[in-house]
């Protein structure tokens, strides 16, 4: 299973360019020559030493196979990188949180000492998509991110090491918002709408202006959906800022998405798939 990138700093040439090819191939059919990739890279401010150091890395990762058509230089989505990005659409661009009366999934997991390397990947693993660590051996995460859970227990072959509970009710000390990094979590959400937050009012009305607020838009806010579980408002801090941030985001992806695909279908001489 190839991976979103969590460890790729937003902002830094590998993370922007991963969102240039995240948000833009599938809609061009899946294919870019490599000229076109350093112009959309560049209209975002990345040079082009750059940008050719970090398409070896994202390359090396699984996101893209090189693929020369008709002696142009290009790069072509690794077939098995498709359902990795269309996983991430469905968390990126439909924020969710949990109602009151949603369920809980929990994971309880014993992986031998000499595994320990497998299950260092499984709690980093869980980390990414959201969940909290109750103990060391029991994870929590809303329902809806079950099948995710299921998918990297399978990927880790630790189906048989693990058993997943849903329950209607969480009850002991404290409520269940102390099993994850709120001070983190919220400092992302910050970070975004300090960022973003007059991007759409000041954006320029040239087509490079949109697809550059896009990109560094969506860079900043794509590790949020990860990362931050969408807790119940009731678990959370009056000045909470991820309804605003997530609102935010979604006039990004309504306002300026639009216009930055029909740049990117200018730049690659390439009708947008829709």
């Amino acid at each position: 299973m190839i991976l979103d990138d969590m460890e790729s700093s937003p902002g830094s040439t590998t993370s922007l360019l991963r969102t240039i090819v995240g948000t833009s191939l599938r809609r061009i059919g899946g294919w870019i020559a490599v000229a076109h990739l350093v112009e959309l890279a560049g209209t975002v401010g990345l040079p082009e030493s750059r940008t050719r150091t970090a398409l070896a890395r994202i390359k090396a990762k699984g996101l893209l196979e090189a693929d020369n058509r008709e002696g142009v230089p290009g790069y072509a989505l690794a077939p098995d990188a498709v359902p990795m990005l269309e996983r991430g659409d469905r968390r990126i661009f439909q924020p969710r949180s949990m109602a009151d009366n949603d369920r809980w999934c929990l994971i309880s997991y014993s992986v031998p000492e000499q595994n320990r390397d497998v299950r260092h990947q499984l709690r980093r693993r869980l980390t990414w998509i959201g969940c909290g660590a109750v103990s060391p051996a029991l994870w929590i995460c809303p329902e809806s991110l079950t099948e995710e859970v299921e998918d990297i227990l399978a990927d880790l072959d630790l189906s048989a090491n693990a058993t997943v509970f849903l329950a209607n009710e969480v009850r002991g000390p404290g409520e269940p918002a102390r099993w994850w990094d709120l001070a983190s979590i919220r400092a992302r959400h910050d970070a975004f709408l300090g960022a973003h937050a007059d991007a759409v009012a000041t954006l320029g009305d040239a087509p490079e202006d949109a697809f550059r607020a896009w990109i560094h838009g969506l860079d900043s806010w794509r590790i949020i959906p990860y990362i931050d579980p969408g807790l119940p408002a009731r678990l959370l801090p009056d000045d909470w800022p991820g309804h605003q941030s997530a609102a935010l985001f979604l006039q990004l992806r309504d306002q300026v998405l639009p216009r930055a695909h029909a740049y990117v279908a200018r730049v690659t001489g390439t009708p947008s798939l829709g």
